[in-house]
């Protein structure tokens, strides 16, 4: 079993990137390959979930202990795989998700990709008893997110709307984001918010 990987960071599409590990490319789907702390070139660790399937093996990867947790956390959850799970944690920090999950506030999780009211319901009933602890909760309680999610669930219900709340949750700037949307709205009609946090932090990380 794999638990993490150290290597150089070779290359990186929009669901996934390649670790250098002495001279093996490994292919790892994380869920913000463009996200600004991950630099071309440099050392870094993945955390990482091995998951076997009949017709491939894949490798699930994070930059935190929390959110490699959270993911395995969610695939428990009934009608949750693991594309389901990449794409909640790429709507959100794993510490917000949490104390959505803990507040049993169905309409931020509904803004997550892929869920709907009954999944939303159903990881709440699943998993809030099983995040009353833990390294993910405990830094829900020091950085003090808790009226995070509720604010977001406030927020407009589109695509575009959702994916810059995930932007900024990721630390980047109301101007950043919507510089980054005047540069792919032209190709991102009716894509899902997930995708367009992908192009956004794609034109960000490019500059463009």
């Amino acid at each position: 079993m794999i638990d993490y990987l150290r290597g150089r960071l070779a290359a990186r599409e929009l669901d996934y990137i390649v670790l250098d590990v002495h001279g093996i490319g490994y292919r790892v789907f994380c869920p913000n390959p463009f996200e600004s702390r991950l630099k071309d070139g440099e050392e870094t660790t993945f955390y990482i979930h091995y998951h076997v399937r009949e017709d491939a093996h894949l490798l699930f990867g994070f930059p935190t202990r929390e959110e490699q947790s959270l993911f395995r956390r969610l695939l428990e959850v009934t009608g949750i795989g693991p594309k389901v799970a990449l794409g909640v944690l790429a709507g959100g920090r794993p510490e917000t998700i949490v104390a959505a999950i803990q507040q049993e506030n169905v309409a931020f999780l509904m803004k997550l990709p892929g869920i709907g009211r009954k999944t939303a319901q159903r990881i709440i009933l699943d998993l809030k008893d099983k995040l009353g602890t833990g390294s993910i909760v405990d830094t829900v309680a020091a950085i003090g997110l808790e009226g995070e999610a509720a604010a977001s669930a406030g927020a407009g219900g589109t695509a575009w709307n959702e994916a810059k709340e995930a932007l900024q949750a990721l630390g980047y700037t109301e101007a950043e984001a919507d510089r980054a949307w005047a540069k792919i709205k032209a190709k991102a009609e009716g894509a899902a918010s997930d995708t367009l946090v992908k192009l956004a932090l794609q034109a960000l990380y490019q500059g463009t």
